[in-house]
C-alpha cells in the first residue's frame, strides 16, 4: 500500500468530518432550546437571561459560534454538559466504551456464525441447506432490532430463565455477571448482521467459484478445499472487510434502540438522555463522536482493502 493513497484517503476522512461538523452544528443550533433558559430554568427574569446569553456568547454570529466550538473540539473541550454540571467529553467517552465493547463482540460472533454459513450455503448452492438458508436470511435482515430484541427476551429471560432481561454490569466489576448481561444484545445486534453478512459471502463466493483462475485450479487436480480456501475465498472476502467495517457504523447508529431496551448505559442511550433534557454540546458531542467512529472505521476499511488488493490504491 503506497502512502500517496493513505493520504488521500485521510484527506477525504479529514473533509467529511469537517461537513459533518458543520451539519451537526447547524442542526442544534435550529432545535427549539435556548442554552439560557435550560441553564438557569423556566422563571429566569430576561435581564438574567440577555446577561448569560452574552457572557456565553449565544449572541454572536453562528459563523463565530461555530468556530469557537470546533476549536474546543479540535483541543478536546466540548464543553460543560447542561444537565450534570460535568465535562462533556469523558461522559461521551466512557459511555462510548460500553457501545465499542457491545459493538465489537456482536460482529466478532457475527463472524464467527456468517462465514461458516456464507461458505456452506455457497458451496452446496441449490441444495435444500442453500434455500433454508435463503429462507432464514431474509427473516434475519427483515426483522428491526426492537421485534428481535423483544423475542429473545421473551424467549431467554422470561420463558426459560436463563439470562438477565435487562441492566449493565461493567465487566472489570463482576466479568461473569458482565458478560450474563451482555449476551441478549450482543446475539439481538448480530442476528442482523449475520444475515446480511452471511448473504454478501454466499454470493461472492458463488461468483469466485464460477471463475477462470477457479476453473484452472481444478483443472490443475488441486483439491476442493484447497480450490475453496485457498484461492475462491480470498477474492470473496474482499467486499466483506468494506461490509464489516461499515456495520461498525451501523451497529453504533442502529444500537441506541438496543441500549434502550436493554438499558445500557452506551452512547446511543447517552444521546437520548441529551435530547430528552436539551443538553445540545451534549448532543453535539454524541453526534460528532459517533460520525467520528464510522469515519475511522471506513478508512481502515479502504486501507485493509487495498493491502489485499494493490490495485485498489491505483485507482
Amino acid at each position: 500500500m503506497s502512502l500517496a493513497y493513505a493520504l488521500r484517503r485521510c484527506g477525504l476522512m479529514v473533509y467529511t468530518l469537517l461537513v459533518v461538523s458543520i451539519i451537526v452544528f447547524g442542526v442544534t443550533q435550529i432545535l427549539p432550546a435556548d442554552a439560557a433558559v435550560v441553564l438557569l430554568g423556566e422563571n429566569a427574569t430576561p435581564e438574567q437571561l440577555a446577561a448569560l446569553r452574552d457572557r456565553l456568547g449565544l449572541n454572536d454570529p453562528a459563523w463565530q459560534q461555530y468556530a469557537r466550538w470546533l476549536g474546543g473540539v479540535l483541543t478536546g473541550d466540548f464543553g460543560i454538559s447542561v444537565r450534570t454540571g460535568q465535562p462533556v467529553l469523558p461522559t461521551i467517552l466512557d459511555a462510548l466504551s460500553r457501545s465499542l465493547l457491545l459493538a465489537l463482540l456482536s460482529i466478532g460472533f457475527m463472524l464467527v456464525i456468517a462465514v461458516p454459513l456464507g461458505i456452506a450455503a455457497a458451496t452446496r448452492r441449490g441444495q435444500l441447506g442453500d434455500i433454508a438458508f435463503g429462507i432464514v436470511s431474509y427473516v434475519g435482515v427483515s426483522l428491526p432490532e426492537f421485534v428481535t430484541a423483544t423475542l429473545i427476551i421473551l424467549l431467554l429471560a422470561d420463558t426459560f430463565k436463563l439470562l438477565p432481561a435487562t441492566g449493565y454490569v461493567p465487566l472489570g466489576e463482576d466479568f461473569v455477571a458482565g458478560l450474563k448481561h451482555l449476551v441478549l444484545p450482543v446475539v439481538t445486534v448480530s442476528l442482523i448482521m449475520v444475515a446480511h453478512v452471511s448473504r454478501m459471502i454466499r454470493s461472492e463466493l458463488v461468483d469466485a467459484l464460477h471463475s477462470d483462475y477457479v476453473r484452472a485450479a481444478r483443472m490443475k487436480g488441486l483439491p476442493e478445499t484447497r480450490v475453496v480456501y485457498g484461492h475462491a475465498l480470498r477474492n470473496a472476502l474482499l467486499p466483506t472487510i468494506t461490509i464489516v467495517a461499515l456495520d461498525v457504523g451501523y451497529v453504533l447508529g442502529g444500537i441506541i434502540v438496543v441500549e434502550e431496551i436493554f438499558a445500557i448505559p452506551g452512547i446511543g442511550r447517552q444521546i437520548i438522555i441529551a435530547i430528552q433534557s436539551r443538553d445540545l454540546l451534549m448532543i453535539q458531542a454524541g453526534a460528532l463522536t459517533l460520525a467520528t467512529t464510522y469515519a475511522v472505521m471506513n478508512f481502515l476499511a479502504d486501507l485493509a482493502y487495498a493491502v489485499v488488493d494493490k490495485r485498489i490504491q491505483y485507482e
